[in-house]
């Protein structure tokens, strides 16, 4: 979709549609929507009257002008409460008109937000691209033409549309993030999207190593099972011996040019290609679903592909252990005893508890790094969907600092987190009588104890630098709450946000040296 910044009048734009947003609420429009209405002959304000169009949140109507403006539509969005008036709103409002315009080639739109609802014109600029282009997203590569109840919008333009030239240098800019944002969810949702035949560990690597020879400043390495038994990484490799599938730790680089040798970011995620929860067997319905446990590497592979796209000054370094979770004669069985990257001996009382093990050895490699800060993403455990069901992601951490960047990035970014404990008592949960701990908390209920927090906590035994886990159990796939993510399928959460904490990050980083 091409993306354009116009300067001028929105009663003057020549058109198929112009897009305006309504508040909640509003009887007389004002601003851009004024000049429409006036233009019009008071038209919206009789729809505003009479109660057709209301503004509630995502809420669309598209009306011909019958030759009273260029534009030969308009099309108003519902900006919802003005008082809950966000970039999340200007996204959903973006999601919501990008979809209504399903029969239309081009799109013009003021910039919501960016006059009266107070947004700053560049953010706003951001959060309108980055909401048409996810809405959009339809995931359909294996689906014959003419076999889709829901065609992907025809809309090849959009056009933003801002009176004063003053901001137009700051609404390109937004935009340009946006589109380079978003291009990069897209394609996380993608990889996540694919079904675990398609995707085994070694395509998610060629998939890795592809994207790097895209772009100058990275640089993709992949160690096959020679170089993990070298390495020691029993975590992942004992996590792999039910699959025929070979594991893979996936090691992604980006390095702008002057920041060799700069201690990196390190983002981890969890690349489990398929779960069925090995000899711990899962339930069949829903083990369909289990394609999306490798959703966390999406999301960091993802995230690299944006932060070279926007060139961002800050060395970063994606690893991904990617494996099968599958039950053949040579998996892991309830009681093994695996030794780790960092020699640790780990007691598996659940083979289904396996992202934790191959972390694990993700997060003893990244030491040697000597990483900044490390961030861990991965559809972890059960219990944090329990907690905090799919509005948000648990948040745990060992370093204050880096926990209040995260939480600060969720906020403008819209992926929402929540900060969860690691209380010292949870580490007796991980207490093993025949090991140096156990990868699993054996509950007498439905649940285990603070499953979640057990699993984050088993991770910290692991890390030796400021650090940060996400878990996105609930936030990974079928977010039915915005309109700007598939009501089914994988919604690249995690994408954004650690664009958002990488480029905070690099604006409080000492410069390189030299």
């Amino acid at each position: 979709m091409e993306i354009r910044v116009l300067q001028g009048d929105v009663t003057e734009i020549e058109t198929e549609a112009l897009c305006l947003g309504i508040f909640r609420g509003t009887r007389e429009p004002g601003g851009a929507a004024g000049a429409v209405d006036r233009a019009l002959g008071g038209a919206i304000s009789d729809l505003l009257r009479s109660g057709e169009f209301r503004g509630r949140r995502g809420e669309t109507l598209l009306f011909p002008t019958l030759g009273k403006l260029p534009a030969r539509r308009v099309l108003l969005v519902g900006l919802g409460e003005r008082e809950r008036f966000s970039a999340e709103a200007v996204r959903e409002a973006a999601a919501a008109a990008a979809n209504a315009a399903l029969h239309l080639s081009e799109l013009s739109t003021v910039v919501h937000g960016a006059g009266i609802g107070g947004l700053a014109p560049e953010g706003a600029a951001q959060a309108l691209v980055e909401g048409a282009i996810l809405g959009r997203y339809r995931f359909r590569k294996y689906r014959r033409d003419g076999e889709d109840e829901a065609p992907t919008p025809k809309l090849e333009r959009l056009q933003l549309v801002e009176f004063d030239a003053a901001k137009v240098e700051a609404l390109e800019r937004g935009a340009a993030r946006g589109e380079a944002v978003a291009e990069a969810v897209g394609w996380a949702r993608d990889l996540a999207n694919e079904p675990g035949n398609a995707l085994p560990p070694e395509e998610l690597a060629a998939r890795a190593q592809a994207l790097a020879r895209e772009h100058g400043a990275m640089r993709c390495e992949v160690l096959t099972e020679r170089e993990l038994e070298a390495e020691g990484l029993g975590g992942i490799l004992g996590v792999a011996r039910g699959s025929a599938r070979p594991p893979r730790l996936i090691v992604l680089e980006y390095t702008p040019p002057g920041f060799e040798g700069e201690s990196p970011v390190v983002l981890v995620g969890k690349g489990v290609t398929f779960d069925s929860g090995g000899i711990s067997l899962k339930a069949r319905e829903g083990m369909d679903a289990m394609k999306y446990d490798m959703a966390g590497a999406a999301a960091v592979l993802g995230a690299v592909k944006a932060l070279a796209a926007l060139e961002v000054p800050m060395r970063v370094i994606a690893l991904v252990p990617a494996v099968e979770n599958l039950p053949d004669g040579n998996a892991l069985k309830p009681g093994d005893v695996i030794p780790m990257g960092d020699g640790k001996r780990v007691e598996v009382t659940n083979t289904d508890a396996e992202g934790r093990l191959i972390l694990a050895d993700a997060l003893v490699y990244a030491r040697r790094y000597a990483p900044r800060a490390v961030v861990d993403l991965a559809t972890l455990t059960g219990a944090c969907i329990v907690a905090l069901g799919k509005e948000a992601a648990g948040l745990f951490g060992n370093d204050a600092a880096l926990l209040a960047a995260i939480r600060e990035a969720a906020e403008t970014s819209g992926e929402r987190v929540w900060e969860l404990p690691l209380y010292e008592e949870y580490r007796e949960l991980l207490r093993s009588e025949v090991a140096d701990l156990k990868n699993s908390v054996l509950g007498r209920g439905a649940l285990p104890q603070a499953g979640a927090a057990a699993g984050a906590m088993f991770l910290r035994e692991f890390v030796e630098y400021p650090w940060a886990h996400l878990d996105i159990a609930g936030t990974a796939f079928d977010v039915e709450t915005r309109l700007y993510c598939p009501k089914k399928g994988a919604t690249g959460y995690g994408v954004r946000l650690l664009v958002e904490l990488i480029e905070r990050l690099s604006r409080s980083a000492s410069p390189p040296k030299g």
